[in-house]
């Protein structure tokens, strides 16, 4: 079982920026590819960000792309999401999760196999 730990999280103001870091506790994550999903509040989940397992595949939803970055560091064993000129449509709950199958990025959750708890982003005007 893997345990991922998001962190980063906090309020700031619109067109300020946040970095989100995810790390699996135990594990090395090299094997998974890995996925950025937010749950604005009254809403459902939905994706922000994917990167393969080599790192040299990334994919964004369309709200986010030019705004946010996903990347991974290895030696790090981290997974990071950094969000740039945030609006107060971002608010919302991040989550990180792995997908131990597929090599390549994916927006879909029911392929991911495990999920972090979260960490609360909140964008002022």
């Amino acid at each position: 079982q893997v345990q991922l730990v998001e962190s980063g999280g906090g309020l700031v103001q619109a067109g300020g920026s946040l970095r989100l870091s995810c790390a699996p506790s135990g594990r090395t994550f090299s094997n998974y590819a890995m996925g950025w999903f937010r749950q604005p509040p009254g809403k459902e989940r939905e994706f922000v960000a994917a990167i393969s397992r080599s790192g040299n595949s990334t994919f964004y939803a369309d709200s986010v792309k030019g705004r946010f970055t996903i990347s991974r560091s290895s030696a790090k064993n981290t997974v990071y999401l950094q969000m740039n000129s945030l609006k107060p449509e971002d608010t919302g709950v991040y989550a990180c999760a792995a997908d131990r199958s597929r090599s390549s990025p994916s927006y879909v959750p029911t392929q991911y196999h495990y999920w972090g708890q979260g960490t609360q982003v909140t964008v002022s005007t």
